[in-house]
């Protein structure tokens, strides 16, 4: 018995010393930081709350159950091959005049936005993990360009701290590259352990307003949750964001599930010109946290968005949905609203305001028809459910 306790021990000491000494899990907010929280509406208790009720359902039935279904496994949860990337041209990134946008996968999008390069959510490793060996792996083998290729970036702005979103190697590979950094409160904390000068960063809580040279970036409201461990569940703030010029204004969501704020954002800050929205990774049982595709296109409409952009899909298979299921259920449903959707191809750009846009299905090579004018689009009959 004393050395199975030893052992117990010794096995909590390490995983303690692993949690504190290794960098990817992020740091901690300092007590001063602590005390400013506590000035916030989203902040309850030592932990940072939703503003409506916002259920996990995960409880132990639950997780048995996605235990099996994880186990039996599907043969389409996960592309047959690897996807197939647009090449990103490092010379065609220098002084774009254009309101622009180039998917990565997933969430990662690179805003070229009134003269400045806003980088979204940067993700380029191959597994949304703190163990880089182990978790989803992505579906491409490549991406549209290297980290060390990319031209200077004015702002990274961050939506959480979740590891499909905020990369412990992203950062370290972009931060001596990157002017600024607009993120939620308590996310700074992470950047500050990385390396990241505290001046570089703004912490903001939901409807603060930054501006850098002529942008705005408003932290928006989200439903979600944040946490890199076991031990800091809702310790740092997760939103959505506005990014608003003179002439372009643009939506991210984030991660979340469907609720009114999207509907007050648009009050607010709409109309978008354009919205990148989550729409994949979502299950019935986690549907407060990360809406399905229908209710993707209500938050479009809600917000009061012109062209969506679907994200959140296409790179790491979270959820148990067929993969392609985000991308067929979105288009379906803004069919039905006689919405404008682009689907661009990893790499692939989208021009906000241009006459044509990349409408192709090519997640499903037996369909491939030509990029369609919004006019085109607009003229699209209703699709029966």
């Amino acid at each position: 018995m004393i050395v199975f306790l030893s052992v117990v021990a010794g096995i909590i000491l390490l995983s303690g010393f692993f949690l504190i000494f290794n960098p990817r899990f992020g740091g901690k907010a300092s007590k001063n930081k602590l005390r400013s929280f506590s000035q916030s509406v989203n902040f309850s208790e030592n932990k940072f709350v939703n503003q409506i009720p916002t259920p996990n359902n995960l409880d132990a039935k639950n997780l048995m159950a996605i235990l099996r279904e994880y186990w039996k496994g599907s043969s389409r949860r996960t592309p047959a091959h690897s996807l197939p990337v647009m090449a990103v041209n490092a010379a065609g990134l220098q002084n774009q005049s254009q309101t622009r946008m180039i998917w990565f996968g997933h969430s990662t999008i690179l805003l070229e936005i009134e003269g400045k390069r806003v980088l979204l959510d940067p993700m380029f490793s191959q597994r949304p993990s703190p163990f880089p060996k182990f978790g989803a792996k992505r579906y491409s083998d490549t991406l549209p360009i290297e980290i060390e290729k990319l031209p200077a970036i004015d702002v990274i702005v961050l939506s959480h701290d979740h590891y499909d979103h905020l990369d412990y190697d992203s950062i370290m590979k972009l931060k001596d590259k990157v002017r600024h950094f607009c993120v939620p409160l308590g996310v700074g904390s992470h950047l500050e352990r990385w390396g990241i000068e505290k001046k570089k960063i703004t912490e903001q809580d939901w409807w603060a307003e930054t501006e850098f040279e002529r942008l705005r970036f408003v932290s928006t409201p989200a439903r979600h949750f944040s946490g890199r461990s076991l031990f800091d569940h809702n310790a740092t703030l997760w939103c959505s964001w506005a990014i608003i010029g003179d002439i372009t204004r643009v939506y991210f969501s984030g991660d979340g599930g469907y609720g009114p704020h999207f509907r007050e954002i648009g009050q607010k800050y709409g109309p978008f010109d354009l919205t990148l929205m989550e729409c994949g990774q979502y299950d019935q049982r986690w549907s407060a946290i990360h809406m399905v595709p229908e209710q993707t296109v209500q938050a479009h409409m809600d917000v009061k968005g012109k062209m969506l952009v679907p994200i959140h899909w296409a790179a790491f298979s979270l959820a148990l949905h067929d993969w392609t299921d985000p991308i067929e259920r979105v288009i379906r449903a803004a069919r039905e609203r006689e919405m404008l959707i682009a689907t661009p191809r990893i790499g692939e750009p989208v021009i906000v305001g241009a006459v044509e846009y990349p409408h192709s299905v090519w997640w499903n090579t037996d369909q491939t028809p030509k990029p369609r004018t919004a006019q085109q689009q607009l003229q699209v009959k209703r699709v029966p459910n």
